[in-house]
């Protein structure tokens, strides 16, 4: 997966901003893109798996609100 060189910045200083504040240690750069390469390879599929998920069930929520509303229009046969 690639980000975007800016996206990757902020996020890395995200990293480095919450090692400080949360756990009272500096963290080099280095280390923090070290540690979000690793939070993409190891976490990042969960993540993209429960967004497929999401996604699937709020489409079908739409399918199914199409579908009733389609079975209203429905004229009767007889």
């Amino acid at each position: 997966m690639e980000i975007a060189k800016e996206d990757k910045a902020d996020i890395v200083e995200k990293i480095k901003d919450y090692f400080s504040t949360e756990l009272d240690q500096d963290i080099g750069q280095f280390d923090a893109e070290f540690l979000l390469e690793f939070f993409i390879k190891e976490i990042g599929p969960f993540f993209y798996n429960q967004g497929l998920f999401d996604a699937r069930a709020a489409m079908q929520k739409v399918v199914d609100d199409v579908d009733e509303r389609l079975l209203a229009l429905e004229l009767p046969t007889q």
